[in-house]
């Protein structure tokens, strides 16, 4: 396994740099809500990143990341978990999910907030989430339970051992993230340098700007 994750660890910070020199500062959107995914990861650690690495470019990577733990978790659960396996086929097919426009975006942009913040006094006419919450109450009901496709119930016996296959499934993703953690480390120093070179030039620039308008309010 830990070939295959140095390979994709590799492979994903090769096309995190290659997007970061499209990256801009302008255009990153303030965050009011904590992230899940970067707040406290040991990937971000793993990576170098500190506090001042700006948050959008952070989740680009980290992203990427969770992309590799979750194909390697799934990966081994349709080898060597039937039950998990069963039960996430189960799961209502795209067309009964209603509208999701948090979905299939690029990896800089999972897990982010899909609306902009509202400006005081200028609210939106409607939002993204408000689309979806209408789509998914329009959606056609799932099957009931008598229908064959609704769950299966099971005996006291089977729940334990989808149970033991759950703990199995997290310790394997358990097992997968330290594995990129200890991946990414060697990639630490040309992920810093390509911060240093793109990145930390932007945040100077505007601290600079910041600045020069505090010193000089009415030349705004």
């Amino acid at each position: 396994m830990a070939d295959s994750i140095e390979g994709r660890v590799r492979s994903s910070v090769d096309a995190f740099l290659r997007w970061l020199p499209h990256w801009q500062i302008g255009t990153s959107k303030a965050r009011t809500r904590v992230c899940r995914l970067c707040l406290g990861s040991p990937v971000a650690t793993a990576a170098g990143f500190d506090h001042d690495v700006p948050h959008t470019v952070q989740h680009a990577l980290l992203s990427r990341m969770r992309v590799i733990v979750d194909e390697a978790v799934d990966e081994y659960t349709t080898r060597n978990l039937p039950l998990v396996s069963r039960e996430l086929s189960r799961q209502p097919p795209q067309d009964h999910r209603g509208y999701r426009p948090d979905e299939g975006l690029a990896l800089e942009f999972q897990g982010l907030d899909i609306d902009p913040e509202p400006e005081p006094g200028q609210p939106f006419l409607f939002t993204l989430a408000e689309l979806a919450e209408e789509d998914r109450a329009q959606a056609p009901a799932l099957p009931s339970a008598a229908d064959p496709a609704a769950p299966t119930t099971y005996s006291d016996e089977a729940k334990a051992a989808l149970r033991t296959e759950l703990e199995l499934a997290d310790d394997h993703a358990r097992l997968v993230g330290t594995a990129v953690c200890l991946a990414l480390v060697e990639h630490r120093r040309r992920i810093g340098d390509a911060i240093d070179r793109l990145v930390e030039p932007q945040i100077d620039e505007l601290l600079a700007e910041l600045s020069h308008a505090l010193e000089n309010p009415r030349s705004r």
